[in-house]
């Protein structure tokens, strides 16, 4: 009896030693999570996984875009940004990956981020030749405004986005007021949101300005319209994304590149398993539409999310992580 239980305290000393220096090893952990949805329940998954599955001392920090990938390129801090927009800050993020201040692990959203013209899909199953901007503006009547049914409407961002200033812009480059559009302003995110939702409980029709991922469009299916035109990255930047350039040309929308973002000293503490889930842990526009959209109906907060993601998506998380971290997390769940 006395070698049997010196034997079972012997095997757990030696796993709890190894949970200790697994603790040890990827220690404390600061995570940031950006001002929207999206980033917010990945911070949030991030922070469960590593404490659960990996034994870190994993907290969040609340930031954003700017200001947090500045600190990280010029710090070294916060550790991890999971869901990172680097083209809004390429020189940044090229000076701290050059001087080895921060490392790009993977994409948490390998579709990219996604901006541009949508129309529902029903509309686009009734009309299969409508698939380009310059299609939409051949049947305004598909489209009406809701102040002038005569002429046809395209829906935009409230001021202050950068999206509202594009569709702005190639509204002009595309002529759509000599097509019998007009450009309406939605006022606010709110408005934008309202003016999808009606249309659709309407089955009415409806062109304009929206990105994914997006709660509204794990509510709602929309179809995203094709420029007709390639994409012209310095005419992009030359025009149609500066408000009071005179001259903007029909161009497309760029994919943002979306990355984590891991600090080089965490890099090199945290771990080859811990670094391996961050490399791999990835999910589709359509998963965190639908997820959002979740989140959006019960009123769930980023922490609620992550875990009813974790609940309902064993076939996908599971790929992540390592096996003997797949059983601590469900355990945890």
């Amino acid at each position: 009896m006395k070698k049997l239980l010196a034997s079972t305290c012997l095997t757990f000393g030696l796993i709890g030693g190894a949970s200790f220096a697994s603790a040890a090893e990827c220690g404390t952990v600061t995570i940031a999570s950006m001002n929207w949805q999206s980033a917010e329940v990945l911070s949030n998954l991030d922070k469960f996984i590593l404490n659960e599955g990996y034994g870190c001392d994993a907290e969040i920090t609340v930031g954003d875009t700017v200001p947090t990938i500045t600190s990280m390129a010029e710090k070294g801090q916060p550790d991890i940004a999971p869901e990172a927009w680097i083209d809004l800050l390429p020189d940044v993020v090229k000076k701290g990956t050059d001087e080895g201040r921060i490392v790009q692990v993977g994409s948490p959203l390998p579709d990219g981020g996604v901006q541009g013209w949508w129309i529902p899909k029903y509309l686009a199953d009734a009309h299969p030749d409508i698939k380009t901007i310059g299609d939409v503006l051949k049947h305004p009547e598909l489209f009406p405004a809701p102040e002038d049914a005569k002429k046809g409407a395209i829906y935009n961002g409230p001021q202050g986005w950068g999206g509202t200033v594009v569709t702005t812009q190639l509204y002009k480059a595309f002529e759509a007021d000599k097509a019998g559009f007009t450009l309406v302003d939605t006022g606010s995110a709110a408005g934008l949101d309202g003016s999808i939702s009606k249309a659709y409980e309407r089955k009415e029709g409806w062109a304009g300005y929206y990105w994914a991922p997006t709660a509204l469009l794990g509510k709602y299916q929309m179809v995203k319209l094709e420029a007709g035109v390639p994409n012209d990255a310095a005419e992009w930047k030359r025009c149609n994304t500066v408000a009071d350039c005179p001259d903007p040309k029909p161009n497309a929308w760029p994919v943002d590149h979306v990355v984590t973002l891991v600090a080089k000293p965490f890099s090199e503490k945290a771990g080859p398993e811990v670094m391996d889930y961050l490399t791999k842990r990835s999910w589709s526009n359509e998963t965190v539409n639908k997820l959002m959209a979740w989140m959006t109906d019960n009123q769930a907060t980023g922490e609620d999310g992550a875990k009813h993601f974790l609940k309902e998506n064993k076939d996908l998380w599971t790929k992540w992580v390592s096996p003997e971290a797949a059983t601590k997390i469900e355990a945890a769940l």
